[in-house]
């Protein structure tokens, strides 16, 4: 039997959270190493385990994987969540980048001062409105999934942008109707419906202890 992947992380969201759900979605069990201390750290550093000094780290088949976009298409090919052929390839990872764009700015939200926490809350409303989710509202017209006909990285993390979102503002699919379906269609699959219950791997909007920790290890 081949081990489960082991991810290497905060106890938090940041850059892994989309991994998790990458993997959930894939019905794909995997343990967690969480990095607690400065020490941890510098020993993945000395291990050489870390290619670019940097993590999410993944150890799966036999490799240790860095970097998040590497890690999260090997993962989507692996489990064929990449489309059916090059051309779907190419606009899921269009759709992709255009969700990374927009949960940038979210996971930067709890990093930033106290005082510039509201500028960046309204910059978020403001793009996730009029850049990024009417892009998505089109894509579904007339479709369960944004490209082809089955469940693709691009519709995972379009779920898990849309709820982040919605952790900024409450009603802000109010104006898009089909993606208030596409949430409801895509959280009853059954993978990642059992991601969402409580007691999943997925992990909580990020709160002072997690922002601290990632400063005392990264940045002191």
């Amino acid at each position: 039997m081949s081990r489960k992947p082991k991810l290497y992380y905060f106890n938090g969201r940041g850059k892994m959270e989309s991994i998790r759900w990458l993997l959930a979605a894939a019905g794909v069990e995997f343990e967690e190493e969480f990095m607690e201390t400065k020490a941890q750290f510098k020993k993945l550093l000395e291990d050489g385990s870390l290619l670019f000094q940097q993590v999410p780290m993944v150890e799966i088949d036999g490799m240790k994987l860095v970097q998040t976009r590497a890690i999260m298409n090997y993962i989507a090919t692996k489990y064929n969540l990449k489309g059916k052929d090059l051309n779907e390839s190419v606009l899921i990872d269009m759709y992709v980048e255009g969700i990374i764009d927009l949960m940038s700015f979210i996971i930067a939200m709890p990093f930033q001062p106290d005082d510039s926490k509201a500028k960046q809350k309204d910059l978020i409303k403001n793009r996730a409105v009029n850049r990024y989710l009417p892009v998505y509202e089109k894509a579904l017209e007339g479709h369960d999934f944004l490209v082809g006909s089955q469940l693709s990285i691009a519709d995972v993390h379009l779920l898990e942008a849309l709820l982040m979102v919605e952790e900024v503002q409450d009603d802000i699919l109010s104006l898009f109707p089909r993606l208030q379906a596409f949430k409801q269609r895509t959280s009853e699959i059954p993978t990642l419906k059992k991601f969402l219950q409580p007691g999943s791997n997925r992990k909580p909007i990020p709160d002072e202890k997690y922002v601290a920790t990632v400063k005392e290890i990264l940045y002191s």
